[in-house]
């Protein structure tokens, strides 16, 4: 997951590249619609944060699904240190 969220920061890594290339300088002014261009890359932000909420809350959920079940494994066996290691690294996880 951490390497697909870093593939998903691209664009907002490269902020200011993408708008120094989205914006056009005065000489391309008449060739390029400003309004689009900014609009397309806007667009293309929200969709990327969007995705990357997504997948936030899906990992968050599948964590927490398994930090239920962990806890519960330990109500039964309370002296299980390997267990109590796995829970305690996902509730980090969290």
């Amino acid at each position: 997951i951490q390497e697909l969220l870093r593939v998903m920061r691209t664009i907002d890594d490269r902020i200011v590249h993408e708008l120094n290339t989205t914006i056009p300088t005065a000489s391309f002014v008449g060739k390029v619609d400003p309004g689009q261009t900014c609009k397309e890359l806007y667009e293309s932000l929200m969709d990327a944060h969007t995705k990357r909420e997504r997948i936030i809350k899906n990992c968050i959920s599948q964590t927490s699904a398994v930090v239920k079940t962990l806890k519960e494994e330990r109500e039964k066996a309370h002296e299980d240190a390997a267990l109590l290691k796995q829970l305690r690294k996902e509730q980090t996880k969290v």
